[in-house]
């Protein structure tokens, strides 16, 4: 099967290697092939970080996780082969292949629902619902969400969606603060034009956020900046994915402020992945703004190129499998 890997700083190479044996995985296990994949933001610091040498090439497939496809074999009595499945691979093969291996613990069936790749979007869309369980009741609040790619837009709409008054997009890439509005924000910021915390102090007048969102990640300077918008008594949740174990992080503005802070990574597959189908098949959350590509899996170096380098006003990127 071809498969892809990366070799080098930015280099991805689509290579012939052997499809894995559902008999070497544990019961529960699914072989799935794959009909469409997307690059998520934390696929880019395989692709973008510079390692050292010795640490190329990286694991076959490394590291796409959005995925759908057509089980093929089974050791799980939930799906039967031909089943259609959005499935995170959990075999050592990620997503960057025409065969992975996953679990039907992590495997939910596709509801009937063309076109596909929005289908495809439930996988991000399934992180976000399980962010917003925690946050409770959001109705007429004022709210900030700093990064409007792909999980960022899908925040914006959902937030939205849950009635909050104020929505509030910050990112310094102008087209994406276009769709910003189309996943309906209220108002949008370019920080690297604009003073947010200035930005944010007008909108609310003078209120502040009752929520902040990060959803940049890779960075330590984002968190802090949530806890300068943020209203006493507000909350802060993380979502974006952090390179370092140990931030420098302002303590007194977090005391004094008497903020929650939340963190959330995950979903909870089985519930909601669900969820977030039907919230696409029935129309509730439009997803179709943020796919912007389609590319064959074998032009997966230009999917990342796409991707990280904002080229062509990239937002999501699709890979197509041959059928």
């Amino acid at each position: 099967m071809k498969a892809a890997h990366v070799v080098a700083h930015r280099q991805i190479e689509v290579i012939e290697v052997d499809a894995p044996k559902i008999e070497d995985f544990p019961v529960g296990s699914i072989k799935v092939k794959a009909s469409m994949t997307a690059i998520c933001g934390t696929d880019s610091p395989n692709f973008a970080l510079e390692r050292q040498v010795e640490d190329y090439p990286l694991n076959i497939g490394l590291s796409i996780h959005e995925c759908v496809g057509t089980v093929t074999e089974t050791r799980s009595d939930k799906f039967k082969a031909g089943d259609l499945v959005q499935a995170s691979p959990t075999g050592g093969i990620g997503g960057l292949a025409e065969y992975y291996i996953s679990h039907d613990n992590v495997a939910v069936k596709l509801v009937d629902f063309d076109p596909l790749d929005q289908m495809l979007m439930s996988q991000p869309l399934g992180t976000v619902i399980w962010a917003v369980r925690k946050l409770g009741n959001i109705l007429n609040q004022d709210t900030v969400v700093l990064g409007q790619g792909p999980m960022g837009l899908l925040m914006t709409h959902m937030l939205s969606n849950l009635g909050a008054k104020t929505i509030i997009a910050a990112d310094p890439v102008d087209f994406r603060l276009t769709t910003a509005r189309r996943m309906r924000a209220t108002h949008t910021v370019n920080p690297e034009r604009e003073d947010i915390v200035t930005q944010v102090r007008e909108i609310t007048d003078g209120r502040m956020a009752d929520l902040v969102v990060e959803i940049v990640g890779h960075n330590q300077q984002t968190v802090n900046l949530c806890l300068e918008l943020a209203k006493r008594l507000g909350t802060v949740l993380t979502f974006g994915v952090p390179d370092d174990s140990v931030y420098a992080f302002q303590y007194g503005e977090f005391f004094r402020k008497n903020v929650t802070m939340i963190g959330s990574v995950g979903p909870e597959a089985l519930n909601d992945y669900p969820l977030a189908m039907d919230m696409i098949a029935q129309g509730r959350l439009d997803v179709s703004p943020l796919i912007t590509h389609h590319l064959p899996f074998t032009e997966v170096q230009r999917g990342f190129e796409l991707f990280i380098d904002h080229q062509d006003q990239a937002i999501k990127v699709v890979l197509d499998y041959e059928q």
